[in-house]
């Protein structure tokens, strides 16, 4: 069924489609203060979940490689954050190179040759890129500063990033070498999560506004930034494959309340709950499966 409903909705608007994917969350169940926090796999729709962790570590961040095979995720083995591969089939996982300190934010590179991530060591976050094959890993950005949340552009030349080397957080682009680095956030409030759009034409971005969370898009050279949605704390905005929705989580006030994930368009219209068995955060969206 999903298949046909991309056919249709490319005769409809002229855009691939993107419904037959699916997403990669986590899923929370329990009180606030204890909640346990679990892989999960399901349709863009909601439908069909899957667990893929029993609920015994804390996991965050999941993100698909780009054939689908395999996802990337952190984990806290002992009171260490470590960045894991599973394969999504056998359910086997490993950890990603021998880094001293703390490893998060993983993300792969688009030929899925690479993941690139944020090593914690005293105080200061660097980016570092590891070949999955060779082992090898590159420091790409100084240590001098807090840079995390790399995401590269579709064509692998370009990396964005969140880093507070002015002073405020902001998003940064640096060719995948790590030289170049320049700023193209130029709005006010912190900004975080940066992710490059599947088409390369945008970035998606959280911003933190006098105590609002913003989802908004600017073009890669930093013109064009426009808010999709607002709330009291959404984050981690995703890209459907085409390039032109995105979903992300939102956390609700109170005690009982948790996080749902939301699709928007990107117009900032259709804003939509995806309907999940209990609450749901950390959406990454999966390339199209055929």
């Amino acid at each position: 069924g999903h298949i046909i409903a991309d056919q249709v909705y490319k005769q409809l608007t002229g855009e691939s489609g993107y419904f037959d994917t699916r997403v990669v969350f986590i899923d929370e169940t329990g009180p606030k203060d204890r909640r346990i926090k679990r892989l999960a796999i399901m349709d863009q729709d909601g439908f069909n979940v899957r667990l893929l962790s029993k609920g015994q570590e804390l996991v965050l961040t999941p993100r698909f490689s780009p054939t689908n095979q395999e996802i990337t995720f952190m984990s806290y083995t002992g009171d260490q954050p470590r960045v894991f591969l599973m394969n999504l089939e056998t359910g086997q996982r490993e950890i990603v190179g021998d880094f001293p300190g703390m490893t998060f934010a993983p993300r792969f590179s688009p030929d899925g040759q690479r993941v690139i991530m944020s090593l914690q060591a005293g105080g200061n976050s660097s980016i570092y890129e590891m070949d999955l094959r060779s082992k090898q890993k590159r420091q790409l950005t100084p240590g001098t500063s807090i840079d995390t949340s790399p995401s590269y552009s579709p064509d692998g030349r370009q990396i964005v990033f969140e880093s507070d080397r002015g002073g405020d957080q902001e998003i940064y682009v640096m060719n995948s070498d790590g030289s170049n680095p320049h700023r193209i956030s130029a709005g006010e409030g912190r900004y975080s999560t940066p992710v490059w759009s599947p088409r390369g034409d945008y970035i998606a971005f959280t911003k933190q506004l006098g105590g609002r969370f913003l989802i908004g898009v600017m073009r890669p050279d930093g013109s064009g930034e426009r808010v999709l949605t607002e709330g009291y704390h959404n984050e981690g905005p995703t890209w459907a494959p085409n390039g032109r929705v995105l979903m992300f989580f939102r956390e609700s006030q109170g005690e009982t309340g948790g996080a749902r994930i939301y699709s928007v368009d990107l117009t900032g219209y259709n804003e939509r709950t995806i309907r999940t068995p209990s609450f749901a955060s950390d959406p990454a969206w999966s390339p199209l499966l055929n």
